[in-house]
């Protein structure tokens, strides 16, 4: 069940046969229809909050793309906080890298930093 973290010190460029697990927002009214939606259901959203020139989120997107894939059951959302401020100012976005994690439009749990463990045991337990 444990991960090989030796082939994940590294970044790689985004496997583009993963990146359609992962859903990107542009737009806040897109985001915020797109959130309103997701109030139904009961299905873990994680919303990954970063910057194109925060390291740490760079390191992490790897990683993010490995859970995608691995937990399909699972939502997995991106949100550059400089693109879309608004909503990373709701959220009350402090640090990057930033994994909000919500079932039914409610936070469920936090994980503030590239804490890949710490992220997984999270999306484990509320997934469910």
């Amino acid at each position: 069940m444990g991960s090989n973290i030796s082939n994940m010190d590294q970044c790689y460029p985004h496997a583009s046969s993963q990146s359609s697990h992962i859903l990107t927002f542009h737009s806040t009214a897109k985001w915020k229809a797109h959130f309103d939606a997701s109030k139904g259901m009961n299905k873990l959203m994680v919303i990954d909050f970063t910057a194109t020139w925060c390291g740490p989120c760079k390191y992490m997107d790897p990683i993010i793309l490995e859970f995608a894939a691995k937990y399909s059951d699972v939502e997995f959302i991106k949100i550059d906080v400089d693109e879309l401020m608004g909503v990373s100012q709701e959220f009350e976005v402090q640090a990057m890298p930033a994994f909000i994690l919500m079932k039914k439009g409610k936070v469920v749990d936090k994980v503030v930093g590239a804490k890949q463990e710490e992220l997984q045991k999270m999306i484990e337990k509320h997934r469910n």
